[in-house]
């Protein structure tokens, strides 16, 4: 029996029993991210001098704790927002160098300004800010606050 053949008498419904796992398998949709709930009562302090601080030593340079995205924004100034994505609450919101600085999730491309304004629509949801923390700096301790 040829390859032809045979595959025509499989039927349509076992090719698509054959398929559909390895389509499901291959979707986009991948995401290395949780969804989490948005951080509240945030009040923490983080001290520049530490080895945990380092990449704020640069412009651009961003570290994660306690699911707040802290940078050092490209003018050498400290701005802080949730870690979790306004879009569909996962964990993956980022300081990246774009436009000047932008805090940036690579679940579905969503983009934030620094003081958390959406600069883009995901999908057809309306796109909603991110929260943005104050800051506090005295000596080498910065305070990172609701």
């Amino acid at each position: 029996m040829e390859r032809k053949e045979f595959l025509r008498s499989l039927g349509a419904g076992a090719a698509f029993a054959l398929t559909f796992p390895c389509l499901q398998g291959c979707s986009k949709d991948e995401v290395n991210g949780d969804i989490v709930e948005e951080p509240t009562g945030v009040d923490f302090t983080i001290d520049l001098d530490s080895a945990e601080a380092q990449p704020l030593n640069a412009n651009g340079g961003f570290i994660l704790k306690n699911l707040v995205v802290v940078a050092k924004n490209l003018e050498g100034e400290f701005v802080a927002a949730s870690q979790v994505c306004s879009h569909q609450s996962y964990d993956q919101v980022r300081f990246v160098n774009q436009e000047g600085g932008i805090f940036y999730c690579d679940v579905h491309g969503s983009r934030f300004a620094q003081d958390g304004t959406p600069l883009n629509q995901v999908d057809s949801n309306p796109a909603r800010p991110i929260k943005v923390y104050n800051l506090e700096l005295e000596g080498s301790i910065l305070r990172v606050f609701e």
